[in-house]
């Protein structure tokens, strides 16, 4: 991945969060929007459903999301603010679940599997991966509970922020704060760049997630 290519990437994810957020307040009931929300969410499925189970698992996944387009087509799949916090509570715990999966036993953790892809982990690099590791299991946990009493308690413009700027900035801003402090705890550790880690990352996800590097 260039340096071009991760800019460019930026940016999309920017615009999809500015244009997931107007959607959302301005035409959360239209079928045709709540089929560009909730493509993620079919693109997850898809994503596991065939790292996990092959060609039926994409075939399963694949008939799951036209039933659901075409419930959404009907008006019949009920309210669709319901369906977009579905959406972010789920990619929230299925993350969760990633990170702290890797954590069971004596496994390297993920950040450790993503580190390893970059260069050999050096002494104390293993623990300090799975410290990490420990941090992003916690955010995506604490961002998946939080999003439910902000749906039910506070209005859904507030929801909606939270969901598509917050979360994905605060997403970049852990990722950043991470790499920035990490050389002030450990100056031991090799120099790494950021474009590296989201190769690592992007790397990773294209093959089944808990794959050993």
């Amino acid at each position: 991945m260039s340096r071009w290519r991760l800019a460019l990437l930026l940016l999309a994810g920017a615009a999809y969060a500015g244009l997931s957020h107007w959607l959302m307040l301005f035409h959360p009931h239209a079928p045709w929007a709540m089929a560009v929300l909730l493509g993620p969410l079919w693109l997850t499925a898809l994503g596991l459903g065939g790292s996990r189970f092959g060609g039926w698992g994409l075939l399963g996944a694949t008939l799951a999301g036209v039933f659901i387009f075409v419930a959404l087509w009907r008006g019949g799949a009920g309210d669709p603010n319901r369906l977009y916090v579905l959406q972010h509570v789920g990619m929230n715990g299925v993350l969760a679940c990633w990170f702290g999966g890797s954590l069971r036993g004596g496994r390297l953790s993920l950040i450790g599997q993503f580190a390893q892809r970059v260069h050999p982990l050096g002494k104390g690099m293993p623990e300090y991966t799975r410290q990490v590791t420990w941090v992003w299991t916690i955010y995506f946990t604490v961002t998946a509970l939080v999003s439910i009493p902000v749906y039910l308690w506070l209005p859904f413009s507030v929801w909606s922020l939270l969901a598509n700027v917050l979360s994905p900035v605060m997403v970049v801003g852990l990722f950043v704060g991470e790499h920035l402090v990490r050389y002030r705890l450990h100056p031991e550790f090799e120099r790494t760049r950021m474009i590296d880690a989201v190769r690592a990352f992007y790397g990773a996800t294209s093959a089944e997630p808990n794959a050993k590097r």
